[in-house]
Protein backbone atom coordinates (compact mmCIF):
# COMPACT_ATOMS: atom_id res chain seq x y z
CA UNK A 1 0.00 0.00 0.00
CA UNK A 2 1.14 3.45 -0.60
CA UNK A 3 2.66 5.21 2.41
CA UNK A 4 4.12 8.51 1.70
CA UNK A 5 4.25 10.96 -1.59
CA UNK A 6 5.71 10.54 -4.81
CA UNK A 7 8.89 12.76 -5.02
CA UNK A 8 7.85 13.58 -8.92
CA UNK A 9 4.55 15.17 -7.28
CA UNK A 10 5.92 17.40 -5.73
CA UNK A 11 8.32 17.97 -8.57
CA UNK A 12 5.30 18.86 -10.46
CA UNK A 13 3.70 21.32 -8.47
CA UNK A 14 7.04 23.30 -8.29
CA UNK A 15 7.51 23.44 -12.23
CA UNK A 16 3.35 24.57 -12.22
CA UNK A 17 3.81 27.30 -9.63
CA UNK A 18 6.82 28.60 -11.74
CA UNK A 19 4.86 27.98 -15.42
CA UNK A 20 1.16 28.51 -14.37
CA UNK A 21 -0.48 29.55 -17.87
CA UNK A 22 -2.07 27.17 -19.98
CA UNK A 23 0.11 26.54 -22.45
CA UNK A 24 2.53 24.77 -20.38
CA UNK A 25 -0.13 22.88 -18.64
CA UNK A 26 -1.63 21.18 -21.69
CA UNK A 27 1.72 20.54 -22.87
CA UNK A 28 2.44 18.90 -19.67
CA UNK A 29 -1.34 17.14 -19.11
CA UNK A 30 -0.08 13.78 -19.57
CA UNK A 31 2.25 14.32 -16.45
CA UNK A 32 -0.69 16.32 -14.72
CA UNK A 33 -2.85 13.20 -15.01
CA UNK A 34 -0.11 10.73 -13.81
CA UNK A 35 0.69 13.08 -10.61
CA UNK A 36 -3.09 13.42 -10.09
CA UNK A 37 -3.84 9.68 -10.28
CA UNK A 38 -0.73 9.00 -7.69
CA UNK A 39 -1.95 11.84 -5.16
CA UNK A 40 -5.01 10.24 -5.72
CA UNK A 41 -4.14 6.67 -5.04
CA UNK A 42 -2.06 8.27 -1.81
CA UNK A 43 -5.62 9.67 -0.32
CA UNK A 44 -7.53 6.25 -1.01
CA UNK A 45 -5.15 4.41 1.26
CA UNK A 46 -5.12 7.20 3.54
CA UNK A 47 -9.15 6.06 3.80
CA UNK A 48 -8.45 2.61 4.47
CA UNK A 49 -6.32 3.93 7.43
CA UNK A 50 -9.47 6.29 8.80
CA UNK A 51 -11.96 3.55 8.27
CA UNK A 52 -10.24 1.01 10.39
CA UNK A 53 -11.31 3.81 13.62
CA UNK A 54 -13.45 6.55 11.80
CA UNK A 55 -16.70 6.23 9.46
CA UNK A 56 -15.74 8.26 6.19
CA UNK A 57 -16.68 8.55 2.89
CA UNK A 58 -14.22 7.87 -0.39
CA UNK A 59 -12.00 10.97 -0.42
CA UNK A 60 -13.25 14.02 -2.48
CA UNK A 61 -10.50 15.80 -4.78
CA UNK A 62 -10.63 19.16 -5.57
CA UNK A 63 -10.09 20.20 -9.13
CA UNK A 64 -7.03 21.73 -9.98
CA UNK A 65 -8.71 24.73 -12.05
CA UNK A 66 -9.08 28.15 -10.28
CA UNK A 67 -12.52 30.37 -10.32
CA UNK A 68 -10.51 33.43 -11.22
CA UNK A 69 -13.93 35.28 -11.74
CA UNK A 70 -13.77 37.43 -8.43
CA UNK A 71 -9.95 37.27 -7.54
CA UNK A 72 -7.02 39.45 -7.70
CA UNK A 73 -5.00 36.55 -8.69
CA UNK A 74 -5.88 35.31 -12.60
CA UNK A 75 -3.10 32.48 -12.60
CA UNK A 76 -5.35 29.70 -13.58
CA UNK A 77 -4.63 26.78 -11.94
CA UNK A 78 -3.78 25.76 -8.57
CA UNK A 79 -0.33 24.83 -6.62
CA UNK A 80 -1.57 22.37 -4.91
CA UNK A 81 -3.58 19.32 -4.61
CA UNK A 82 -6.11 18.64 -2.11
CA UNK A 83 -8.77 16.55 -0.72
CA UNK A 84 -11.14 15.69 2.06
CA UNK A 85 -12.76 12.96 3.68
CA UNK A 86 -16.74 13.75 4.98
CA UNK A 87 -17.43 11.53 8.10
CA UNK A 88 -20.78 9.75 7.06
CA UNK A 89 -24.13 9.41 9.27
CA UNK A 90 -26.06 12.50 10.29
CA UNK A 91 -24.25 12.10 14.09
CA UNK A 92 -20.50 12.60 12.40
CA UNK A 93 -19.99 15.93 12.01
CA UNK A 94 -16.48 17.50 10.37
CA UNK A 95 -14.02 16.24 7.95
CA UNK A 96 -10.90 15.37 7.33
CA UNK A 97 -8.42 17.63 4.97
CA UNK A 98 -5.16 16.98 3.25
CA UNK A 99 -3.32 19.76 1.28
CA UNK A 100 -0.38 18.70 -0.90
CA UNK A 101 1.70 21.55 -1.77
CA UNK A 102 5.43 22.12 -1.72
CA UNK A 103 6.57 24.35 1.46
CA UNK A 104 3.03 24.42 2.66
CA UNK A 105 1.47 21.16 2.83
CA UNK A 106 -0.89 20.62 5.93
CA UNK A 107 -3.74 18.26 7.51
CA UNK A 108 -6.58 20.19 8.75
CA UNK A 109 -10.08 19.52 10.52
CA UNK A 110 -12.97 20.58 11.69
CA UNK A 111 -15.73 23.55 11.20
CA UNK A 112 -14.34 26.36 8.69
CA UNK A 113 -17.77 28.79 8.80
CA UNK A 114 -20.06 26.75 11.09
CA UNK A 115 -24.02 28.39 10.01
CA UNK A 116 -25.92 30.73 12.25
CA UNK A 117 -27.74 28.18 14.07
CA UNK A 118 -24.61 25.95 14.81
CA UNK A 119 -22.34 28.66 15.73
CA UNK A 120 -25.07 29.74 18.19
CA UNK A 121 -25.44 25.96 20.16
CA UNK A 122 -21.56 25.95 19.93
CA UNK A 123 -21.35 29.24 21.92
CA UNK A 124 -24.37 27.82 24.02
CA UNK A 125 -22.74 24.89 25.31
CA UNK A 126 -19.18 26.45 25.78
CA UNK A 127 -21.41 29.06 27.81
CA UNK A 128 -22.94 26.38 29.44
CA UNK A 129 -20.34 24.37 30.36
CA UNK A 130 -16.06 24.45 28.30
CA UNK A 131 -14.74 21.85 30.65
CA UNK A 132 -15.12 19.08 28.13
CA UNK A 133 -13.34 21.02 25.17
CA UNK A 134 -10.87 22.59 27.87
CA UNK A 135 -9.76 18.68 28.97
CA UNK A 136 -9.73 17.94 24.72
CA UNK A 137 -7.59 20.93 23.65
CA UNK A 138 -5.23 20.35 26.81
CA UNK A 139 -4.85 16.49 26.23
CA UNK A 140 -0.99 15.54 25.25
CA UNK A 141 -2.11 13.76 21.82
CA UNK A 142 -3.82 17.07 20.50
CA UNK A 143 -0.97 19.27 21.72
CA UNK A 144 1.33 17.54 20.46
CA UNK A 145 -0.77 17.05 16.89
CA UNK A 146 -2.25 20.15 16.58
CA UNK A 147 -1.16 22.61 19.43
CA UNK A 148 -4.29 24.68 19.74
CA UNK A 149 -7.65 25.55 18.38
CA UNK A 150 -7.02 28.06 15.90
CA UNK A 151 -10.25 30.18 13.50
CA UNK A 152 -10.77 33.71 13.61
CA UNK A 153 -12.86 35.32 17.05
CA UNK A 154 -14.46 38.52 17.46
CA UNK A 155 -13.07 41.05 18.91
CA UNK A 156 -15.67 41.56 21.58
CA UNK A 157 -18.31 38.72 22.75
CA UNK A 158 -21.50 37.87 21.06
CA UNK A 159 -24.52 39.84 21.30
CA UNK A 160 -26.36 38.82 24.15
CA UNK A 161 -23.15 36.76 25.98
CA UNK A 162 -21.27 38.09 29.05
CA UNK A 163 -18.16 39.47 27.98
CA UNK A 164 -16.72 38.98 31.33
CA UNK A 165 -17.58 35.18 30.89
CA UNK A 166 -14.89 32.85 32.43
CA UNK A 167 -14.50 31.29 28.78
CA UNK A 168 -15.18 34.00 26.47
CA UNK A 169 -12.25 33.18 24.31
CA UNK A 170 -13.93 30.21 23.20
CA UNK A 171 -17.24 31.99 22.60
CA UNK A 172 -15.63 34.75 20.86
CA UNK A 173 -14.82 32.15 17.81
CA UNK A 174 -16.31 32.23 14.80
CA UNK A 175 -14.20 29.61 13.38
CA UNK A 176 -13.22 25.89 14.88
CA UNK A 177 -10.25 24.34 12.98
CA UNK A 178 -7.30 22.09 13.95
CA UNK A 179 -4.47 22.16 11.73
CA UNK A 180 -0.96 19.88 11.12
CA UNK A 181 2.17 21.23 8.83
CA UNK A 182 3.84 18.90 6.93
CA UNK A 183 7.60 19.53 5.87
CA UNK A 184 7.87 18.08 1.96
CA UNK A 185 10.31 16.06 3.76
CA UNK A 186 7.86 14.45 5.91
CA UNK A 187 5.77 14.34 3.07
CA UNK A 188 8.16 11.34 0.84
CA UNK A 189 8.75 9.76 4.12
CA UNK A 190 7.54 5.83 4.08
CA UNK A 191 6.12 6.57 7.46
CA UNK A 192 4.35 9.98 6.07
CA UNK A 193 0.40 8.00 6.03
CA UNK A 194 0.80 6.98 9.18
CA UNK A 195 1.58 10.26 10.70
CA UNK A 196 -1.31 11.67 8.91
CA UNK A 197 -3.82 9.06 10.10
CA UNK A 198 -2.00 9.60 14.29
CA UNK A 199 -2.82 13.03 13.43
CA UNK A 200 -6.86 12.14 12.63
CA UNK A 201 -6.86 10.01 15.15
CA UNK A 202 -5.74 12.82 17.81
CA UNK A 203 -8.25 15.15 16.00
CA UNK A 204 -11.44 12.21 16.46
CA UNK A 205 -12.37 13.12 20.73
CA UNK A 206 -12.89 16.98 19.17
CA UNK A 207 -14.87 16.20 16.52
CA UNK A 208 -16.90 13.39 18.23
CA UNK A 209 -17.53 16.00 21.02
CA UNK A 210 -18.45 18.76 18.61
CA UNK A 211 -20.77 16.16 16.76
CA UNK A 212 -22.57 15.36 19.95
CA UNK A 213 -23.16 19.36 20.45
CA UNK A 214 -24.49 19.97 16.63
CA UNK A 215 -26.72 16.95 16.71
CA UNK A 216 -28.39 17.51 20.29
CA UNK A 217 -30.26 20.67 22.02
CA UNK A 218 -29.37 21.91 25.13
CA UNK A 219 -31.04 19.64 27.37
CA UNK A 220 -28.74 16.49 25.56
CA UNK A 221 -31.98 15.59 23.60
CA UNK A 222 -30.97 13.94 20.29
CA UNK A 223 -32.45 16.22 17.03
CA UNK A 224 -31.47 13.18 14.86
CA UNK A 225 -35.08 11.59 13.86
Amino acid sequence: MISALSSSTLDYLKDLKKNNNRDWFQAHKTIFKEEQEKTLLLYQALQLLLKAHDKVDSPHMFRIYRDVRFSKNKTPYKNHFSGYFSRLTKRLRGSYYLHIEPGGSFLAGGFWNPNKEDLFRIRKEFEMDASIMRSILRHPDFISCFGCLEGSSLKTAPRNFDRHHPDIDLIRMKQFVVKRCFSDKELLQPGFLMEVDKSCQAMRPYLDYMSEVLTTDLNGASLIS
